[in-house]
């Protein structure tokens, strides 16, 4: 009888520690593994390194395409823009222009 109440008495003593280590070991594992832990914050670093590279990219393209798009729009038309556009959509040429054949693989620009 008295191994009995010194097994219970040892058990209810070790369930508060052990619940308490239970607990810290779920929050800390939460904290490095878990959705919002620190691996996947850095996962989430990358990413943003990544995006704002494309972002830059985008811009660019974008500055590039409305330099192209403001050349042929407005009171100010660039002839020579709408020239060109016009020839490569075609696919003709002026009779007075001079034609330069490259080779495969050996382009002007």
């Amino acid at each position: 009888m008295d191994i009995w109440r010194s097994v219970k008495r040892q058990m209810r003593a070790a369930v508060a520690p052990v619940v308490f280590l239970s607990l810290s070991a779920y929050f800390v594992w939460h904290a490095s593994q878990g959705d919002r832990g620190l691996l996947s914050y850095a996962e989430r670093q990358k990413d943003l390194v990544l995006a704002k590279a494309q972002l830059e990219r985008a811009q660019l393209e974008l500055a590039l395409w409305d330099r192209r798009v403001n050349g042929l729009r407005g009171a100010r038309l660039d002839r020579d823009a709408l020239d060109e556009r016009g020839r490569a959509m075609l696919n003709v040429s002026d009779p007075n222009d001079v034609i330069m054949m490259y080779p495969n693989g050996q382009k002007l620009f």
